[in-house]
């Protein structure tokens, strides 16, 4: 089987968000899935397996499997095309339902079809501020995550979350979002220490949440988002209705075969 590491929403090798993706060619079970994503220890590994109409797609962190990833779908969508394995369109089958992946040539980005998350807004937890060291402006959920709103565009950078106070909050993760004060239309950053992953680089199914959020208040449907980690990762999202694309470009950094 094939396994190949790839750096999602990035045009340089180590930036951006790294995700290992598995061609499956042969049956295997969860446990043995579990395990893999556990040895590979990147917030994300994803399992392709060959239908008749694309792939089936399924994403584990080291300690659980998802139900939604946006950079390890990009990821697999760039080792499937860059190994000739697709023409310039996958559909992948998910517990999200059908997600499409599409090439441009000419700007080297894959867009991703993907749905959008509807955030209501709610009384921020108790202990929140706390654990973020940050007074949120504004706070809200959707059916995983809380999505908390803060100042500006620096207190998002500079946060210093307190990673054991947060895991306490009842969500599967928490992102931190502000307007954007340059060439970015907003930044944000995504924590999930219940689920294994204290922050993650960049974060695809977070910015499914983000697009409508900042398309309302901004104006304007297509925006340009930056995820203020370390690695830092850029994601072009345009918000259509109950949808949302997604856009970025990856790079490989490994393509190896597992010798199990």
């Amino acid at each position: 089987m094939r396994l190949h590491v790839v750096d999602a929403f990035t045009d340089r090798p180590f930036g951006g968000n790294p995700a290992a993706v598995v061609l499956l060619d042969r049956p295997v079970d969860e446990a043995w899935m579990q395990s893999l994503a556990a040895e590979m220890k990147h917030s994300e590994t994803a399992y392709l397996t060959p239908r008749e109409d694309g792939y089936g797609l399924r994403w584990f962190t080291p300690a659980v499997e998802v139900d939604l990833c946006g950079h390890a779908t990009l990821a697999s969508a760039h080792a499937l095309f860059s190994g000739g394995e697709a023409g310039d369109e996958i559909r992948f089958h998910t517990r999200s339902g059908v997600l499409t992946a599409r090439r441009e040539r000419e700007s080297g980005m894959i867009l991703l079809d993907f749905p959008a998350r509807t955030i209501t807004e709610v009384p921020a937890p108790a202990g929140l501020d706390a654990a973020l060291g940050a007074e949120p402006r504004w706070t809200g959920r959707d059916e995983d995550d809380l999505l908390v709103e803060l100042a500006d565009e620096e207190a998002v950078r500079k946060l210093e979350p307190d990673i054991a106070r947060l895991a306490e909050v009842e969500v599967r993760g928490v992102t931190v979002t502000a307007r954007g004060s340059g060439e970015y239309d907003f930044v944000s950053r995504f924590f999930a220490p219940r689920v294994g992953v204290d922050e993650d680089p960049v974060t695809g199914s977070a910015h499914c949440a983000l697009a409508p959020y900042w398309a309302d208040r901004l104006g304007r449907d297509t925006l340009v988002g930056f995820q203020a980690s370390a690695r830092g990762g850029v994601v072009r999202v345009t918000a259509r209705g109950g949808r949302v694309e997604l856009a970025g470009r990856a790079v490989t950094i490994l393509d190896a075969e597992l010798a199990i």
